[in-house]
């Protein structure tokens, strides 16, 4: 049986939880922009072959989410003690918002409702808190997460087009999805 409890401490090997994705769709992003209109299309297709993402984290990485994790906001999934899902957030005064900085699940956990499971209880934090929604970024290259995400009430509500660099329309573009919780 999964339960969710607050993380105490990160240690380096949660992070391998979160290091990466597999997608076999992607959303094409155009825009068009005249004087009198912008217009952004996300375009849903199926990709000849997987799309393939991993990721490494720095030790500034793990210092700056160690540091989110002592916040108190920052949740673990664990079966026998061993963790299986994480979300690490991050509270924004100012907008009464909690940014999900990373979310994860082990692979072996997908599909068994232990994302939603620690998507929920990230909001209740949230909510205790006094915040009014939540908010992730993802890429539109990882369609896995935006299902997942969209499946959990969130919706997409922004884009950055160089959010990663001058040329994301020809690779991943950053892709922002809030859930309100009032």
């Amino acid at each position: 049986m999964v339960e969710i409890k607050k993380l105490k401490q990160l240690r380096r090997e949660y992070l391998h939880i979160m290091d990466g994705y597999v997608s076999t769709d992607r959303y094409q992003v155009s825009k068009t922009e005249t004087a009198d209109e912008f217009c952004f299309i996300f375009k849903r297709q199926k990709l000849n072959e997987p799309y393939v993402k991993h990721w490494s984290f720095s030790e500034e990485d793990f210092k700056n989410y160690s540091e989110l994790v002592n916040q108190g906001l920052s949740l673990g999934a664990y079966d026998a003690g061993q963790l299986m899902g994480i979300a690490i957030s991050e509270k924004i005064e100012w907008n009464r918002s909690l940014w999900i900085r990373e979310f994860g699940v082990a692979e072996s956990y997908r599909r068994k409702g232990v994302g939603r499971q620690l998507m929920g209880q990230v909001a209740e934090v949230a909510k205790a808190e006094g915040l009014r929604i939540l908010v992730c970024e993802t890429q539109n290259t990882n369609v896995p997460a935006i299902d997942f995400y969209r499946s959990v009430g969130f919706e997409v509500e922004g884009i950055d087009l160089s959010y990663y660099t001058n040329r994301d329309v020809e690779g991943e573009v950053a892709v922002f999805m809030k859930r309100k919780l009032t």
